[in-house]
């Protein structure tokens, strides 16, 4: 143990003159625990949360999508297939045809966008775990069939035991203009609803979803798609996968994972984040300043032992060392013990669940979620190091000049 490790040592667990001394550094550590256990917690559970909502969509989206760098739609006849299916880890893929649409039921009408998808949309996306009634049928004996979205059936008040009325889909002619009879300017059909799904509230309220074949019925299309979904096997690289797939399709197509598919949301949540980390920081910077009391009532009762081991030899710089090893033991003990602590009670909630979601309402969870993660807690203690090693410089700048002064009583080494 070096030197002014071990001297500092000594000084943070020594009985000191004035009582206060000890107050105080118990404070500075309890102070820096507090917020370092309220850091850890507040972003475990912002963790939680991006899982969850992460987990949510990624029932809607595949792992990798790729559409056209420029235009809506694209042909299969001119899509470079064989040699994607080639790439490894690739596991499926499906074809997916979008577009908005009107639907109608009795007397109701919605706005959607209908989503026309293969049979492969399903294993790739895991849209039927998300099922809150019915099946995920979408063709059976050469009928088809529809999915809604939670929020559409609720504004149609559509059920998916009714038989007698169909839905009705309309979507506007490509190419046509309204003349005197608007009708002319759409296509429809008609079909009944097998499953409602809820993923999430914005999907929830705009999607439908129908086989693809109808989809190229209605826009009048014959093998084009908007899209081409791909899903990973999650042993593989998924980065290095989706650099593979954007050399084979080239620059006229774009590919993007689940991440840049919901690429708004996830600047959002970590925008939020961030912004809590730097608010519980600056209230850690506050609570440092227990830490420049705590040292500089230190060093003027040390200034006998100062004087001592000035005669002895030691050099400035040593001194220093002394007392700043002495902030960053108080800092990094508040920061141990804190992350400790926090880390307790992120596994107690993960475990047990013991605080509720303090809300009115149906949730897909009872809980806070909660999920610790090793950068934070490697990120919270670096925090704390810093601002410990800042605020313990600052009452280092005057000490040479409060050993020059009139020796008082003190402890010895």
């Amino acid at each position: 143990m070096r030197f002014p490790i071990y001297i500092a040592w000594r000084y943070l667990f020594a009985k000191k003159t004035h009582n206060a001394i000890n107050i105080i550094t118990l404070v500075s550590v309890v102070g820096v625990a507090v917020g370092s256990m309220a850091l850890v917690i507040v972003l475990s559970v912002f963790n939680g949360f991006e899982k969850l909502i992460l987990s949510l969509f990624n029932a809607f989206h595949p792992d990798m999508e790729i559409t056209l760098a420029e235009g809506k739609t694209f042909s299969m006849e001119n899509f470079p297939l064989e040699e994607l299916q080639n790439v490894p880890g690739i596991f499926h893929y499906g074809q997916v045809l979008e577009e908005s649409g009107l639907i109608m039921y009795r007397d109701r009408q919605h706005l959607v966008s209908l989503r026309g998808v293969d049979e492969a949309y399903r294993q790739i996306t895991g849209i039927d775990t998300m099922l809150v009634e019915g099946e995920f049928v979408l063709e059976q004996n050469g009928r088809d069939f529809m999915i809604l979205g939670q929020g559409v059936s609720y504004v149609i008040n559509a059920s998916i035991h009714d038989f007698l009325y169909p839905i009705d889909i309309y979507v506007p002619q490509r190419g046509r203009t309204t003349g005197l009879h608007p009708a002319q300017a759409f296509r429809s059909s008609s079909g009944y609803a097998t499953g409602i799904f809820a993923v999430q509230a914005e999907y929830d309220m705009d999607y439908v979803i129908v086989p693809l074949r109808l989809m190229r019925h209605l826009l009048d299309y014959q093998d084009e798609v908007s899209s081409l979904v791909v899903s990973i096997d999650p042993r593989y690289n998924h980065q290095r996968i989706q650099r593979e797939i954007q050399e084979v399709v080239g620059t006229e197509y774009v590919v993007r994972n689940r991440l840049q598919q919901q690429d708004f949301l996830y600047r959002v949540m970590r925008s939020e984040k961030w912004a809590i980390f730097f608010i519980l920081t600056f209230i850690l910077i506050i609570a440092a300043f227990n830490i420049i009391g705590s040292l500089s009532m230190l060093i003027i009762e040390k200034r006998r032992d100062i004087s001592v081991l000035r005669s002895m030899g030691a050099s400035r710089q040593l001194i220093r060392r002394i007392f700043l090893s002495e902030g960053i033991m108080i800092s990094l003990a508040g920061a141990l013990g804190g992350i400790f602590v926090g880390g307790l009670i992120a596994w107690l909630q993960m475990r047990f669940g013991m605080i509720p979601l303090q809300a009115e309402g149906v949730f897909i969870i009872d809980s806070y979620p909660v999920q610790v993660k090793v950068s934070d807690l490697i990120m919270v203690g670096f925090t704390v190091f810093c601002i410990g090693l800042l605020a313990s410089s600052i009452p280092l700048r005057n000490i040479w000049e409060t050993a020059d002064k009139a020796p008082a009583r003190g402890d010895r080494l």
